[in-house]
């Protein structure tokens, strides 16, 4: 490795160890932060998951967990991993406010560790705007290569991440590897090669350009396969 890639590398560890104490304290700070309605990438991902003939749905980055609650709701046994326990423990309480604990579960975990799960034990996986967290190029593909482990044989993933045509893309502090640090929040914005190589040996089935909240946030809402 050369010195400029190791100070990369240690400058994103930091970051991502900084970012992990924010968000911990933004979820203690201000529980139910998105409220209790589902994002609507959730929605079209319960729909794809559903003609797919998925049952088990991995969510990755939940938060407080309005989407896995929400595929909980629709039928699906969910499983919710975040590297916050707050969002956790959130998660929980509504999930039994709701009726709808024993079909869902919660899992401390950072996405720079492999998953504990089997390999193909899941049918779908959906992750909302965690891939474009503080994570480098190499922890994302590392990413991907274990929601493939876990994914059953025909098993769909559906991830939404900013984009380099956001308006905050240059913006704020520059970490390298396309990410910025703004208003507190880092964002790895994702150009368009790096969706195409992470769909590497997948079948891409649709990459949807969308925005959403005030800025408006820009990004890419992308679904993409495994073969049978």
């Amino acid at each position: 490795m050369t010195d400029d890639a190791r100070e990369l590398a240690d400058d994103v560890q930091e970051l991502a160890e900084a970012q992990r104490q924010h968000w911990q304290n933004t979820y203690t700070t201000h529980p139910g932060m998105y409220g209790e309605k589902p994002s609507s990438p959730a929605v079209h991902a319960a729909l794809v998951f559903r003609a797919a003939g998925a049952k088990d749905v991995l969510e990755l980055g939940a938060g407080h967990g309005r989407d896995s609650l929400y595929f909980a709701r629709e039928g699906f046994t969910a499983q919710a991993t975040d590297f916050r326990p707050v969002g956790l423990k959130q998660l929980r309480r509504a999930a039994q406010e709701q009726g709808v604990a024993a079909r869902l579960s919660t899992v401390v975990h950072d996405v720079r560790d492999p998953l504990s799960l089997p390999d193909a034990s899941v049918d779908a996986a959906f992750a909302h705007m965690l891939l474009c967290m503080a994570l480098s190029t190499k922890d994302v593909q590392a990413l991907a290569a274990e929601v493939r482990r876990v994914l059953r044989p025909g098993g769909t993933l559906v991830y939404t991440v900013r984009h380099t045509g956001d308006a905050h893309y240059g913006a704020g502090t520059a970490h390298g590897d396309d990410i910025y640090e703004h208003g507190g929040f880092a964002v790895h914005f994702f150009p368009r090669h790096l969706v195409d190589s992470l769909a590497d040996g997948w079948t891409l089935n649709q990459v949807h350009a969308f925005e959403e909240g005030d800025l408006p946030r820009r990004l890419w809402g992308v679904t993409q396969s495994l073969p049978q």
